[in-house]
């Protein structure tokens, strides 16, 4: 089955098992796992922040965030189409009792001038906006991408009200990838950065708090007290660090053959896509005759997986083990559906 339900399918190959066992490690509690703490700086340096905590997924990483930047009572503005709105299973409000204010943006990308109006008063009666928060590249808009100064614009709208802003980075390699912004800009707008491994980049598990030491000092406790103080993570973080060096690299390929299969879909008389929305990755389609649910039925029955993304759209996402006859398959199977 050539699997692009999601970049998080993939699995370790060879080389990254073996740096794994190979790496050394501690007792991650106590600080003292010197493969983790390598890597905590190493990433922290590389988006030009203090400090880097490592935790088991991207929801932990951005409900850490979340947590050390808000009080009870508080508001995160966010796109309607966020993860942390749409995907975490209402973790903002339970972990941290504050709510979200989903705003309408483009293709999952908020603008200043949408975000300036939700920013609410502090009457005793609103809840208190405390943080803007974006996602880069947006899952359900399509992995599209902020451009600095979309980014900039919104950092000086934090500062000029005294919010925060969170970046949710699951895929800022696709957006590095895609756009050619360096790294450390994004430190340079951001209090706080969530970045994944284990999308797009093939790690196992994994993802990390970016911030300050302060903020960071507290999401450790926190972690601990959410379940996510491991033990010997060195190996995690060991997988992660091979797939930072080893697979960022080879990122503009997926999106190369991604622009390849938006194209072929765009010349089939039944399904629909506007070829403008793919900017990195991942690929979404309409169709034009059946339900998604029937469309992707047949594809499974020909060896191609991709995932339902509404009544009539569809989702595929490409990654570093979906390959150039991977690709042709793929091609020749929406080629040859018929509606």
């Amino acid at each position: 089955m050539i699997d692009l339900r999601s970049d998080t399918v993939t699995k370790p190959t060879p080389e990254m098992l073996k740096f794994m066992t190979e790496a050394e490690v501690g007792d991650d509690v106590f600080e003292s796992d010197p493969t983790v703490n390598a890597f905590q700086k190493k990433m922290a340096e590389m988006f030009g922040m203090e400090a880097g905590l490592f935790v088991p997924s991207g929801t932990m990483s951005n409900q850490l965030c979340v947590s050390v930047l808000t009080q009870p009572g508080d508001e995160i503005i966010i796109d309607e189409l966020g993860h942390i709105f749409n995907y975490e299973a209402g973790a903002a409000a339970h972990l941290s009792s504050v709510q979200i204010r989903p705003v309408k943006g483009v293709r999952g990308k908020l603008n200043r001038e949408a975000v300036k109006g939700a920013i609410r008063t502090y009457n005793d009666w609103d809840p208190h906006t405390r943080v803007i928060a974006v996602e880069n590249t947006t899952n359900k808009g399509g992995g599209a991408c902020y451009s600095k100064e979309e980014l900039i614009a919104l950092s000086n709208l934090a500062d000029e009200h005294g919010l925060y802003f969170h970046l949710d980075g699951a895929r800022i390699w696709n957006a590095i990838t895609a756009t050619g912004v360096e790294p450390e800009f994004f430190g340079s707008v951001a209090d706080t950065i969530s970045i994944c491994f284990s999308k797009g980049l093939g790690a196992p598990v994994g993802s990390m708090m970016l911030a300050s030491e302060d903020h960071i000092k507290k999401a450790r406790r926190l972690r601990k007290m959410w379940g996510g103080g491991m033990r010997q993570v060195g190996l995690l973080a060991a997988a992660a660090d091979y797939a930072v060096t080893h697979h960022l690299p080879l990122m503009s390929e997926d999106h190369r053959r991604a622009k390849i299969l938006a194209e072929t879909v765009s010349e089939h008389p039944d399904l629909e896509i506007n070829l403008d929305t793919v900017e990195s990755n991942i690929v979404i389609f309409d169709t034009k005759k059946e339900p998604a649910v029937e469309v992707l039925k047949k594809f499974e029955e020909q060896g191609v997986a991709m995932i339902p993304f509404g009544p009539n759209t569809i989702r595929a996402t490409f990654h570093f083990q979906v390959g150039e006859e991977d690709l042709e398959k793929v091609l020749d199977v929406v080629r040859g559906y018929k509606g």
